[in-house]
């Protein structure tokens, strides 16, 4: 076994990682650059990988990088760093880009939607690629022209542009809501509906509709609100204060919109799930914050960042980024039940 080098010592360098393994320069390239797989041998390569770690040798990534003409950072772009499901979204980035030996520089639209002023420079000479979600299509205008590799998140399969696309199942998210609220017995609805101009959004208020509008005798209202409680709360009092027959349930595009409409409910006298059944959507910690605690449709936000992160970095290797949507699931918890008296089928 190889000493490491004292304290104070010269950094060792890979022609002593070399030296030691009793191979090439070149080898210890391949091996510590993963890219050895029928190139050298594996027993090559464990010698090489031990020799690294006995040496204490650590590869000096500002020179590779010269080399490669990359600076081995993404930028991933958010409408908002308040928002619990981008914060994940970053967490499963980070976690693939450091496996890598990259970084991810987190960069919020300061509007939440709206557009945004460049955050480099020279974006061509900081960044390696882009990660967006389609919430924030708009503060990519400042990135145009660069011509940066462009992940999207949650976002349209037919528009043109990027490079690769990471989406969930969010159809199928609603389809499971309108299924187990159906199932309870519910006929009368209200769609409480994000006022984001947004693919996913407008994903969500279709599946609903057409779901509810396959069965007969079932009725939806949708009611837009800013994406935040108090616009959710405003919204659902209007909603549930109209004369005529009051709707039994409330299918929220959100888990805070859904909050809104529980405060809602208590403000009009009425109680979550007995007189009125509320859902949410994205399974955010404020779904067990509430009581009762919110039915709700679980996005892996982890993961999205995650395959995010994996479709660029097999972008920018030239190879084909990983297909198909990512699954969600419907969470049952106490804000559902069957309807009031008898519109319960």
């Amino acid at each position: 076994m190889t000493s490491p080098a004292p304290p104070g010592a010269p950094r060792p360098t890979s022609r002593d990682v070399a030296r030691a393994a009793g191979v090439s320069q070149a080898a210890v390239s391949l091996v510590l650059g993963d890219k050895w797989r029928g190139r050298v041998s594996e027993t090559t390569a464990g010698r090489v990988r031990e020799a690294a770690r006995d040496l204490g040798y650590r590869p000096n990534l500002a020179a590779r990088n010269l080399r490669l003409g990359r600076t081995r950072t993404a930028l991933l772009v958010v409408p908002a760093l308040t928002n619990e499901f981008f914060a994940r979204v970053y967490t499963g980035a980070a976690a693939v880009a450091a496996e890598h030996g990259f970084g991810v520089v987190l960069y919020p639209s300061p509007d939440g939607t709206g557009p945004a002023r460049d955050p480099f420079a020279s974006a061509r000479a900081a960044l390696d690629g882009v990660i967006a979600s389609s919430m924030a299509a708009d503060a990519l205008g400042a990135l145009h022209g660069v011509g940066l590799p462009l992940v999207m998140l949650d976002s349209d399969p037919a528009a043109p542009g990027p490079a690769a696309r990471v989406n969930l199942d969010i159809a199928d998210g609603m389809r499971q809501v309108a299924d187990h609220l159906l199932a309870l017995g519910h006929r009368r609805f209200v769609h409480l509906a994000s006022a984001v101009d947004s693919w996913t959004f407008a994903v969500r208020a279709r599946a609903l509709h057409e779901a509810l509008g396959a069965v007969p005798g079932a009725d939806v209202r949708t009611v837009p609100a800013a994406l935040d409680v108090r616009a959710g709360l405003e919204a659902a009092q209007r909603a549930l204060a109209r004369p005529g027959p009051r709707p039994t349930a409330i299918v929220c595009d959100d888990d805070i919109l859904a909050a809104g409409a529980c405060k809602a409910a208590r403000r009009l006298g009425l109680r979550v799930p007995d007189d009125l059944s509320v859902t949410g959507f994205d399974d955010l910690a404020l779904a067990t914050a509430v009581e009762p605690e919110l039915t709700t449709v679980r996005l892996p936000a982890e993961q999205v960042g995650e395959r995010g992160m994996n479709a660029l970095l097999s972008v920018l290797e030239g190879g084909q980024a990983e297909s198909g949507s990512l699954p969600v699931r419907l969470v049952v918890r106490g804000s559902c039940a069957p309807p009031p008296g008898p519109t319960r089928s």
